[in-house]
């Protein structure tokens, strides 16, 4: 029977009673407010009504009538910060390049004019004509400063602009050399 006394909390051995249940729980809170105390934190006593949420911490209470991290995001916002997680960031911006082609560059511009490829920060650009393309290369700073408003700095570095492809006259192994046909195709 001396077994049932140890566990009904008897000392063991001549120290203290050993704790269960709910006096052990209080022991516990007890020292971690101690402990607070001496760390200079402030330790509220008893049950407490809600307090507000304060941003960044973690503690659970009531949302209040300004913006919480609880609330309901834009799902752009949202998306962003998952790409910028994940380090997708540069991807995202390169794809927002050829996606919104005509908001980045405007509407005038992007009807005489599409990207083609992005490597190493350099946008290469087809133009309808040959016009076009020496019109837009005069105007490269402008289009470089757009499209970094809109996707940022560093995403497109240079741009690398084409007039229309012509189609090849030289057929074969034996040609004559000149220009070809006097048309400029464009």
């Amino acid at each position: 029977m001396s077994g049932d006394s140890e566990r009904a909390g008897a000392p063991s051995g001549g120290g203290e009673p050993e704790l269960r249940g709910i006096d052990l729980a209080r022991r516990a809170l007890e020292e971690a407010r101690a402990a607070a105390k001496a760390s200079g934190k402030s330790v509220g006593q008893g049950r407490s009504s809600p307090t507000p949420r304060s941003r960044g911490t973690g503690r659970r209470g009531w949302s209040g009538a300004r913006p919480d991290a609880r609330d309901p995001q834009p799902f752009g916002a949202l998306a962003s910060s998952v790409a910028k997680s994940r380090g997708w960031s540069s991807k995202v911006s390169e794809g927002t390049v050829f996606g919104r082609w005509p908001q980045v560059v405007g509407e005038d511009i992007s009807a005489h004019a599409e990207p083609v490829a992005l490597r190493d920060g350099v946008l290469s650009v087809s133009a309808e004509s040959t016009a076009w393309a020496t019109q837009l290369r005069m105007m490269q700073a402008q289009i470089l400063a757009k499209i970094a408003a809109a996707v940022g700095d560093g995403v497109v570095t240079s741009l690398r602009i084409t007039g229309p492809t012509a189609p090849s006259w030289r057929k074969g192994e034996r040609h004559i050399k000149g220009r070809g046909p006097r048309d400029t195709y464009g």
